[in-house]
């Protein structure tokens, strides 16, 4: 099969969408398939290949305001070139929102299969950075971007049902695998335990980006919790006015890898508070690492958090039961070895591999899908694999 990978990110920059891709890509390269990557220059020098991909980077500009985050100024036409000459049997738009309407443009022209994967809501940050008037105009670039594709694939309950309101079609389910030998308790760490909280405090982790999409303001609230020292790990555009609240708490910066893996197994209880996670891969990592989670009843972690089992989930609009929470969470030791023992067990499962032969079962039912000839038949076929 040959796949072309069109991001809205990748490497050098690390967040879920990379995350994700890279895992394609490795079961990509070791079940010998092919695939292209096709991506926005970035800021910093990037890979020219990862795997079996070869990487393509489009002229780009930062975002206002914001940098790092990448915009494609390609045309359809030099996109439309790039995927005639690879010849794809499959186009996969990962988190498509402006390279991703530019690429279903000409993956259409040329009358490819399209793939969309939705893994960010876009639309609902207009509000978090104070341009609600935008939220309309985002999803009305979502629905039309998704209605060209052929499936769109949601990682989440809750995904899918805003995604059907908003009137796209052709949903399907795909979760997120997730490594459960780098994520694992055995990784647990006296000594850096130690090192954060030297008179035996109950650790409470956060790993994510700090951004206002993220719910740093519920996140300070946790400055009140006795008995418990924050480990915030991570980096954004929030970190100065969060370490200003919370004069107290660790800040790590950036972690990946082998130090991120022990970071996780050394939390005595995780907490996530962004209310507009799509998914929310962070959870999974902390479950692998047998960490029960604290987490808002909205998006991807109604899916993940078992209440009561593996975690509890607080309802987004009332901050301060998150903050009740997991206060009497922190003095319930028996209670967390509990659930800490439940989640492990529950994302035992959730491999790469397995998620990965997935995806490439729903390339393949586009691919058929096409082969059929009139749009109807293929938009039947499609609509059967709607959960």
């Amino acid at each position: 099969m040959r796949v072309a990978l069109v991001a809205e990110s990748f490497l050098p920059h690390a967040n879920g969408v990379t995350h994700s891709l890279l895992r394609i890509i490795e079961h990509l390269t070791k079940h010998g398939h092919e695939a292209i990557v096709i991506t926005p220059d970035p800021r910093g020098r990037g890979p020219v290949r990862y795997g079996v991909a070869p990487v393509v980077r489009l002229p780009s500009v930062g975002w206002p305001g914001y940098p790092e985050v990448r915009v494609s100024m390609a045309s359809a036409a030099r996109v439309e070139r790039l995927l005639a000459e690879f010849r794809p049997d499959v186009v996969h738009l990962a988190s498509p929102f402006m390279l991703g309407w530019t690429a279903v443009k000409a993956a259409s022209a040329l009358g490819l299969p399209t793939v969309a994967v939705y893994q960010t809501e876009v639309p609902s940050y207009a509000s978090r950075y104070r341009a609600p008037w935008g939220e309309a105009l985002l999803w009305n670039r979502v629905r039309d971007l998704h209605s060209l594709a052929d499936l769109t694939l949601v990682p989440s309950s809750h995904a899918q049902e805003q995604l059907a309101s908003h009137g796209i079609p052709r949903l399907a389910r795909w979760g997120r695998g997730v490594d459960t030998t780098r994520f694992q308790p055995s990784r647990r760490d006296p000594e850096l335990r130690r090192s954060w909280a030297p008179r035996g405090e109950r650790i409470i982790g956060y790993v994510g980006r700090l951004a206002p999409e993220k719910r740093m303001d519920h996140l300070a609230r946790l400055a009140d919790v006795e008995g418990a020292r924050l480990v915030i790990v991570g980096d954004g555009p929030s970190r100065a006015s969060l370490e200003a609240l919370l004069p107290h708490a660790v800040f790590t910066g950036f972690l990946g890898g082998a130090a991120l893996a022990r970071a996780m197994a050394s939390f005595d209880l995780f907490v996530h508070c962004g209310d507009l996670e799509t998914f929310c891969q962070t959870i999974q990592e902390a479950h692998a690492s047998g960490v029960p989670v604290v987490a808002p009843r909205r998006g991807g972690p109604v899916d993940l958090v078992a209440e009561g089992v593996t975690g509890r989930l607080y309802e987004p609009t009332r901050p301060d039961d998150l903050v009740s929470t997991v206060q009497a969470l922190v003095h319930d030791d028996e209670w967390r070895d509990r659930a800490g023992a439940h989640a492990r067990d529950a994302v035992r499962d959730r491999t790469w591999d397995a998620v990965s032969a997935e995806l490439l079962e729903h390339y393949a039912r586009v691919i058929a899908a096409r082969a059929t000839g009139p749009s109807g038949a293929h938009a039947a076929t499609l609509t059967g694999t709607r959960a």
